[in-house]
């Protein structure tokens, strides 16, 4: 988790106050390491919130969901993944996408998240925001370094606090 002035939980509470219905999508990739951690977290995420939140499990291809969300028609979607921010590993950071224009983050995907929500954005109303966490390893293998890990799990118990107490 982010240390220091950053607070992850705080900014998730603000960014959901108004929340109706909400898509979480985990992206990444089963086979690279810590690039899987979005995946995790929505999988972890299963049974553990109410029926007003969708789970995706979108792996690398979260354009293949577009009908899905809309179809759910929801108020926010939240999208979390790997990328390279600069932080320490495990690290986290809520980030609009539209900041992604010029940005330093790079995630570990050649899918432009970016052009996703935009397209997105302009079918609906959706508040879409990116959950992005520093990975340590990215590379060919299966499981989730330690720090990102628990990262996961602090993550993964601060969604299930929040969305019990707004949808």
């Amino acid at each position: 988790m982010v240390k220091g002035d950053y607070d992850l939980e705080k900014e998730l509470k603000k960014w959901l106050k108004n929340v109706g219905r909400i898509v979480i999508a985990g992206i990444g990739n089963p086979i690279r390491m810590d690039d899987y951690v979005g995946v995790k977290i929505a999988q972890d995420l299963r049974g553990k919130v109410s029926d007003r939140v969708m789970l995706l499990e979108c792996e690398t291809v979260p354009e293949s969901y577009v009908q899905q969300i809309l179809d759910f028609d929801p108020t926010h979607l939240l999208l979390i993944d790997a990328a390279f921010l600069g932080l320490k590993p495990g690290e986290a950071k809520l980030v609009n996408p539209e900041l992604l224009v010029g940005s330093s983050a790079f995630s570990t995907h050649m899918l432009p998240l970016r052009i996703f929500c935009e397209y997105l954005r302009n079918e609906s109303k959706i508040s879409i925001a990116l959950l992005l966490i520093e990975p340590k390893k990215t590379d060919f293998g299966e499981g989730l370094e330690l720090e990102i890990s628990s990262s996961a799990n602090t993550i993964t118990e601060s969604l299930i606090k929040i969305l019990s107490e707004r949808t």
